[in-house]
């Protein structure tokens, strides 16, 4: 219950005729136009990236509750395919509007961590996923703190599980993120203790010891 309440308050940035039209969505997908439902959820997502966060729950109850009702994927479709186009057309994206691209991987990421395929994460996200998480690691977006945010954010959400589906490409990752945070000039302060954090974050296993979660939280409200 207390769920559902959280899903339909993160609607409230939309209009009347919209928030209807997904709370429709959620309980009573055959009654609404699924493709424009995914649009409107992408939309939004690459607009704000608050909403974006939340997203991937709602996705993952419209698909339940349309799976359930009526035994399709229309709309499991329709925001897969967008993800695609916007894929696509990332680089474009970013540099029209990096906060916009910081929404598309902060929404990707969080769909990745919903949507699963029996119970396991859904493998054609993963190299989409991971490509974008390069993006972040390259020279020119560790230069700016947004990126380095939204990239360690991610890892910390989803690093693990990303790992399992695909070893090699995140030991690929953290090479260029150490040889960022040792060898890169133009990292802010705040960027260099972010990336730290993530390196040993990894080498923990993935956990936050005590030790670093009382330095690094010391570090960055100082």
């Amino acid at each position: 219950m207390g769920e559902t309440g959280k899903e339909e308050y993160k609607i409230q940035s939309f209009d009347s005729e919209t928030q209807k039209l997904l709370k429709t969505a959620l309980k009573d997908p055959s009654n609404v136009d699924l493709e424009k439902v995914a649009n409107i959820i992408v939309d939004q997502s690459l607009k704000d990236c608050v909403f974006s966060k939340e997203a991937g729950r709602i996705c993952y109850t419209i698909i339940q509750a349309e799976s359930k009702q009526v035994g399709q994927s229309i709309f499991r479709r329709s925001l897969l395919n967008r993800l695609q186009q916007e894929y696509k057309d990332r680089e474009d994206l970013r540099s029209r509007s990096l906060q916009a691209w910081i929404c598309y991987v902060t929404f990707i990421c969080n769909i990745f961590d919903y949507l699963r395929v029996n119970n396991m994460p859904m493998m054609a996200l993963v190299n989409p996923v991971y490509d974008c998480l390069f993006r972040l690691a390259q020279p020119d977006s560790l230069r700016k703190e947004e990126e380095v945010d939204c990239l360690v954010l991610q890892l910390h959400r989803i690093g693990e599980q990303l790992e399992k589906m695909n070893s090699q490409r995140m030991d690929e990752l953290f090479s260029l993120l150490r040889d960022g945070f040792l060898l890169q000039e133009g990292l802010s302060s705040l960027s260099q203790l972010l990336l730290l954090e993530i390196i040993e974050f990894r080498a923990a296993d993935w956990k936050m010891t005590d030790a670093a979660q009382k330095y690094y939280y010391s570090e960055v409200t100082d």
